[in-house]
């Protein structure tokens, strides 16, 4: 396995939606997934899509609703496998992992929504199951959360989680970096 391939998590209209998730940090996340998209695309390399399913009845990410669609800045190609997800991971109840491994690929360069859930969980999982992980901090994005001690900033919800994955689970990256190493 040698190959590297760019892993957009949930980059679906609904997470635009304020109101139910509430405020996002990171304004330049879709400029930098664009940025991404570009290189891989016109370098040939593989562009997988996840796209969650919510099963909760209120959810925007519901299918059949708007908010399930890609957002225009990360609308997958014709050939580019979509992996249909309906809980954090995409690697569970997905054939992704299968995937990787009878295509060659190695090395996921990984970017999307939310940094502190999907992101997350399936970059510790890719991390557990060998794969080399390059998490591009600033092509990822989340909510504010509320604590039992109070509302916690997006950002600060962000950094941390970004932090707790660095170095055991994935290399941290910002999109620059993944636009100028060898592989991506």
């Amino acid at each position: 396995m040698s190959r590297t391939a760019l892993l957009l998590i949930d980059i679906q209209q609904g997470l635009d939606d304020t109101a139910y998730f509430g405020p996002r940090n990171n304004p330049l996340f879709e400029r930098n997934v664009a940025a991404l998209l570009e290189k891989f695309r016109q370098a040939g390399a593989p562009v997988l899509h996840v796209q969650h399913h919510s099963l909760r009845p209120t959810s925007p990410l519901r299918p059949g609703q708007p908010g399930h669609d890609f957002k225009p800045e990360a609308r997958p190609l014709e050939g580019e496998p979509v992996f249909a997800k309906t809980v954090n991971s995409a690697f569970i109840g997905t054939d992704l992992e299968a995937y990787l491994h009878r295509e060659g690929i190695a090395r996921l360069v990984v970017a999307g929504l939310t940094t502190d859930h999907c992101v997350s969980t399936t970059v510790r999982m890719a991390g557990n199951l060998g794969f080399e992980v390059w998490l591009v901090g600033d092509a990822c994005a989340t909510f504010a959360k509320q604590s039992p001690e109070g509302m916690i900033p997006a950002d600060e919800v962000h950094r941390v989680h970004l932090a707790s994955l660095e170095g055991e689970f994935c290399t941290v990256v910002s999109t620059q970096e993944a636009l100028e190493r060898d592989g991506a």
